[in-house]
């Protein structure tokens, strides 16, 4: 059996992981909120329209942080439409989507669901075909106590305390030839900068998003983002990254595919890079937050987008073991770079390339990548170390010295928890030994792991539970060493405690 090792030291601190880092997005796309997360007439829905066996498991992935309502629909949405009395709200064309916005869900909606399940909500803002003013107005409404035109259509509205919402994206993806009202970085730039001063003037509490660019293949990254940060580096608290992995690029081949998310990694090393760069420019002290607000794998959908539709399944795809796998790696790439990434939203949440898949009038159910969200949710808050990794390689058309091995270790010093998260991109059996001196008396907790016979196993309404975590073997522990078994293609979480 081929051996992999890691040496973790309390010392060795990357950064402590933000708890926005464990965020997920809803967007007006496809069945994300129609027939996904609201479904008046389904048999488990609440007397919001809210179906609870699709909040039932949201509720276990323990999210921080929502982002709403886009995406690309948010540059071309009347914020305004989705307030206000049900029956009096328009019927509008979505060119986004190419779909029917009853907007029967609106900012409202998504505040009281946000609730439901105890999470925070990020607000992005039309910068595509509005501005200043209808942000301004949007702030107003959410934030403001009263006594003001919007702030008291939001109290006419039933909803006497405002929202306080904390976290605001200045648009999305401006850069791109599918946004409505595409911009160059400079306009966008502009916008921004005059967008997010009037909003901190109004509530200088609130952090603020700039868009950085739409995904490392676009021809103008990183000069988009140096161009932007000019303009806002001020006034902005972040500056977005989008990663799909496999979405414009896919491997052929499953080593390629799983060593996909070094991609992902460059990205961020690249735009940290960017955002240091751009700091010298300024002779700034400040250092630039990252948010990485959507990130994901793709794979080609299993149900053919029908447009013009409310609720029509747009990429909707049941993920495969191997997709497991990348997510988990993509995962690990962001808890690496804790001591930059401020916000992470998986992209999306039900319906469309998601965690949680749904049939109209039908079951709920997870997919594969809903594990590993789950577990870095749940065991990888605290602070990130940096472990000292020796991995057998290999070697891909694409990529050379890819660690077979991929990892990432949490230490949370309150609750003396320590988790080593590690995938096995191998075909072969690991024998995984950690040193783990540094920590005295580690005790074994417990070994999870997920795997699969097949690479290309799904879960599906018939057969939910066919990818699954289970627990593995006990790993051995002597005098600050233990030693366990990481099998073939596999998703792992070895738990350990220091006792007091």
């Amino acid at each position: 059996m081929k051996k992999a090792s890691i040496i973790v030291s309390k010392d060795y601190q990357i950064g402590e992981v933000s708890d926005t880092m464990f965020g997920s997005f809803v967007e007006h796309m496809g069945s994300v909120v129609y027939n996904g997360i609201y479904e008046p007439d389904h048999k488990t829905a609440d007397e919001h329209g809210f179906r609870q066996d699709v909040m039932d498991l949201v509720k276990e992935l323990n999210l921080s942080v929502v982002r709403y309502p886009g995406g690309n629909f948010t540059s071309g949405y009347n914020w305004e439409d989705g307030i206000g009395p049900k029956e009096q709200r328009p019927i509008v064309v979505d060119p986004a989507w190419k779909q029917i916005e009853t907007n029967q869900f609106g900012l409202n909606e998504f505040m009281q669901w946000a609730r439901m399940i105890d999470a925070e909500a990020i607000m992005t803002i039309n910068l595509g075909t509005r501005g200043i003013e209808a942000a301004k107005n949007i702030l107003e409404y959410c934030n403001f106590e009263g006594g003001t035109k919007w702030s008291d259509l939001r109290k006419s509205h039933g909803i006497k305390d405002p929202y306080k919402i904390k976290t605001w994206c200045l648009g999305n993806e401006l850069d791109g030839e599918w946004q409505i009202a595409r911009k160059t970085a400079a306009q966008y730039g502009e916008l921004a900068r005059e967008t997010a001063k009037v909003m901190k003037w109004i509530d200088p509490s609130i952090e603020l998003v700039a868009v950085g660019s739409s995904a490392r293949h676009m021809p103008t990254f990183p000069e988009w983002d140096r161009t932007v940060l000019e303009y806002t580096y001020e006034y902005a608290d972040m500056l977005s990254l989008h990663q799909y992995i496999g979405v414009f690029n896919r491997a052929n081949d499953t080593p390629s595919y799983l060593a996909m998310p070094i991609e992902m990694e460059k990205q961020i090393e690249e735009v940290i890079a960017t955002c240091d760069y751009v700091k010298g420019v300024k002779r700034s002290n400040k250092v630039m937050k990252l948010s990485f607000d959507e990130w994901n794998v793709w794979r080609e959908p299993d149900v053919e987008y029908v447009p013009w539709q409310t609720g029509h399944p747009l990429d909707w795809v049941k993920f495969r073991m191997e997709d497991a796998l990348v997510f988990g790696s993509a995962a690990l790439s962001l808890l690496r770079h804790a001591d930059r990434i401020q916000i992470a939203c998986q992209s999306l949440l039900v319906n469309t390339e998601p965690l949680i898949l749904t049939e109209k009038g039908g079951k709920a159910w997870r997919n594969p990548t809903y594990y590993p969200f789950q577990h870095i949710s749940r065991f990888g808050r605290g602070t990130v170390l940096r472990g000292i990794v020796d991995s057998p390689k290999y070697d891909t058309p694409t990529y050379t010295d890819v660690p077979v091995l991929d990892s990432a270790v949490v230490y949370n010093e309150e609750s003396g928890d320590l988790t080593v998260f590690a995938v096995n991109r191998g075909e072969e059996a690991l024998l995984l030994q950690l040193d783990l001196r540094d920590f005295e008396g580690c005790q074994f907790v417990e070994h999870i792991v997920m795997k699969h016979e097949r690479l290309d196993a799904v879960n599906t309404a018939d057969r939910p539970d066919e990818i699954q975590p289970a627990q593995a073997g006990a790993a051995r522990v002597d005098g600050g060493r233990a030693e366990t078994a990481v099998d073939p293609y596999s998703w792992n979480v070895i738990r350990f405690h220091m006792s007091r």
